[in-house]
C-alpha cells in the first residue's frame, strides 16, 4: 500500500507528462531534465545541515540560485547551470555532459523546479523516489517513438532470474550492458529482504557501495542508470560509482564477480560507423581480438557470452538473455557453445515465449550456467530445458507476462537445491514443459545445438486451438520483421562485397 504522501508526490511528477508531451517533450527528454532538476536539489539538501557535505557545485550554479526565478530569467540560469556543470571533473562532468534544456516552454519548467522545490528529496525513501523512476522508464519503453524499448527487460522475467540465482551478502555482481540498471535493482530489493537475510551495518554499506559492477554504451542511457542506482541506494554519485561509460566488449575487465545478471543488446552484429577518403559514412564490422575469447566473431552476442564467462570467478553463476542464433549458429556459435559445455556447468536453458520485449521479431531465451575451476572433465553432465514458448503467447499491452506466469519455471528449476529437479515430461506426459538430457545427446545434435523443443504446437494441429486474430497478427508482423531484418543484414554484407 502506497502511502498518500508518496502517491501524491508520484501523481505530481506525472502529472507534468501531459502538459510536456503537449509541448513536445518525449518521456525520455523528462527523464534526463528530471534527472538533472532531482539532482541539483538532493545536491542543495546534502550541503545544508546535518549532512554539511561538499557537493562540488560551483558557487553561483546552485539550486539557490536558480530555485526563485521565473520565466526568462530561469531558463538562462537552468542552460547557464548545465553548461557549467557539464564542464566539471568526475561524475558531476558525466552526469551532465552535453546536458541541454529541452523544456521549451519557461511556465512548465518552473512548474517543475517548484514541484521538486518543495519536496525533501534526500530524506524520502528510496522506495518512492525509485518508483517515480522506475515509473517514467517504463513509460519511456512503452514510448514506440522513442526507440528505448529494446533496453527494457520485463521486470517480470528479471525478478524470475535473480530468484533462481539467489544472490548472498557481501558478494559482487556485474552486468556489462546494464540498461537503467533493472538487473541491479532487483538483485538489490533481493538481497535487502529481511525474510531473506538479516543484513548487519557491515553487509548493508557493501550492498550499497562494492556489490555491482555494470558498463553502459549509451550516453544518455548511462546517466539515467547512475540517477536510477542513485535514487535507490546503490553508489554515491560524489564517491564510488558501480557503473562506467564506454564498450565493454573492448578489454578484458580488471576485476572478477561472483554473478553476472544481464540481457545484452539485440542486433547480431556490432559495427563502427568512420568517415571514408571521399567524406561518405561507412560501417565496417567490429571484431574483437580478445586473448581471453574462444574464438572471434562480429557477432555482439556470442562476444557477450565470451566476456560474461571471463568476468566470472571460478565459481560464478551467470544468467544470460539470449538470442536464438546463439543456440544453434554453426561458427563461432557451434565453437563458443562447446567450449561453454565443456568449462562451465551449463544447466538449464529457458525458452522464452514471444510478445514480452518491446522490439518486435525476437525470439530468446535465458542460458544459466556456473563457472568451474579448470580440470580434466567436461563440467556440464545435463542440461534441463523449460519451453515457455510453444502454445504460449503474451501481448505487451492487453496480455503481458507477469510474475505468476513465471512461478513453474522458478519451482522446476528448484533454486534451493537444483540437484533435486524432478522432470514433468515423459512418453506418457509428452506436453511437460520441464525436460532434462544429457550432455552426450546436445553434442550428438548438429553443431551441438541447444535449440531444442519437444511439445506440439497446438495452432498447427488443431484449428479449434487457434490464436485470437491480435495474437495471429503480432506473429505475422514478428515474423515479417525478423525476415526484414535479415534481409537488411544480407545487404549490407553484399555491400561491403568488394567487385
Amino acid at each position: 500500500m502506497i502511502p498518500d504522501q508518496t502517491s501524491a508526490i508520484i501523481s505530481k511528477v506525472w502529472g507534468m507528462c501531459n502538459p510536456l508531451r503537449d509541448n513536445g517533450v518525449s518521456y525520455g527528454d523528462y527523464l534526463e531534465q528530471l534527472t538533472y532538476l532531482i539532482f541539483l536539489k538532493m545536491s542543495d539538501e546534502y550541503s545544508k545541515p546535518p549532512y554539511k557535505r561538499e557537493t562540488g557545485i560551483p558557487a553561483e550554479y546552485t539550486w539557490a540560485d536558480m530555485n526563485t526565478l521565473k520565466g526568462a530569467e530561469l531558463e538562462e540560469q537552468y542552460k547557464a547551470t548545465l553548461e557549467k556543470l557539464g564542464e566539471q571533473g568526475g561524475i558531476l562532468g558525466k552526469i551532465f555532459k552535453g546536458a541541454v534544456n529541452k523544456i521549451s516552454s519557461a511556465a512548465i519548467l518552473y512548474r517543475i523546479v517548484q514541484m521538486i522545490d518543495q519536496e525533501r528529496w534526500v530524506s524520502m525513501s528510496s522506495d518512492v523516489k525509485g518508483e517515480i523512476y522506475e515509473g517514467l522508464l517504463q513509460k519511456n519503453a512503452e514510448d514506440v517513438k522513442s526507440g528505448a524499448g529494446q533496453y527494457f527487460t520485463p521486470r517480470p522475467l528479471i525478478r524470475a532470474m535473480v530468484r533462481c540465482v539467489r544472490p548472498e551478502p557481501m558478494k559482487t555482481i556485474a552486468d556489462p550492458c546494464c540498461g537503467s540498471g533493472g538487473f541491479f535493482l532487483a538483485a538489490q530489493e533481493y538481497i535487502a529482504d529481511p525474510e531473506r537475510y538479516a543484513l548487519d551495518r557491515e553487509q548493508k554499506e557493501f550492498l550499497k557501495n562494492q556489490t555491482f559492477y555494470g558498463s553502459e554504451i549509451v550516453p544518455a542511457t548511462y546517466k539515467t542508470a547512475l540517477m536510477n542506482l542513485y535514487l535507490h541506494n546503490i553508489g554515491d554519485i560524489y564517491g564510488t560509482v558501480p557503473v562506467t561509460l564506454g564498450d565493454a566488449l573492448l578489454t578484458a575487465p580488471g576485476y572478477r564477480v561472483d554473478y553476472v545478471l544481464t540481457n545484452p543488446p539485440f542486433g547480431k552484429k556490432s559495427s563502427i560507423t568512420f568517415t571514408n577518403e571521399e567524406g561518405e559514412q561507412e560501417e565496417e564490422d567490429l571484431v574483437y581480438n580478445r586473448t581471453d575469447f574462444w574464438t572471434t566473431s562480429s557477432n555482439k552476442q556470442l562476444n557477450f557470452v565470451q566476456h560474461i564467462n571471463t568476468l566470472l570467478n571460478a565459481r560464478g553463476k551467470a544468467a544470460v538473455v539470449v538470442p536464438d542464433n546463439v543456440l544453434f549458429e554453426g561458427g563461432a556459435g557451434e565453437t563458443v557453445r562447446r567450449k561453454l559445455l565443456e568449462t562451465t556447468d551449463l544447466h538449464t536453458i529457458l525458452r522464452l515465449p514471444t510478445g514480452i520485449f518491446y522490439k518486435p521479431g525476437v525470439k530468446a531465451n535465458v542460458i544459466f550456467f556456473d563457472k568451474r575451476p579448470a580440470g580434466p572433465e567436461r563440467q556440464t553432465k545435463d542440461v534441463w530445458v523449460y519451453d515457455f514458448r510453444t502454445n504460449v503467447h503474451f501481448t505487451l499491452k492487453q496480455h503481458p507476462m507477469t510474475d505468476a506466469d513465471l512461478e513453474d519455471f522458478i519451482s522446476c528449476f528448484h533454486p534451493e537445491n537444483r540437484h533435486q529437479r524432478h522432470e514433468t515430461w515423459s512418453e506418457d506426459h509428452p506436453d511437460g514443459r520441464w525436460r532434462k538430457f544429457t550432455v552426450q545427446e546436445i553434442l550428438d545434435r548438429d553443431k551441438a545445438s541447444l535449440d531444442i523443443f519437444w511439445i506440439k504446437d497446438k495452432s498447427l494441429a488443431d484449428l479449434d486451438s487457434l490464436p485470437t486474430p491480435d495474437e495471429l497478427a503480432l506473429d505475422i508482423i514478428e515474423n515479417l520483421q525478423s525476415a526484414l531484418d535479415g534481409f537488411q543484414e544480407l545487404m549490407q554484407q553484399l555491400n561491403t562485397i568488394p567487385e
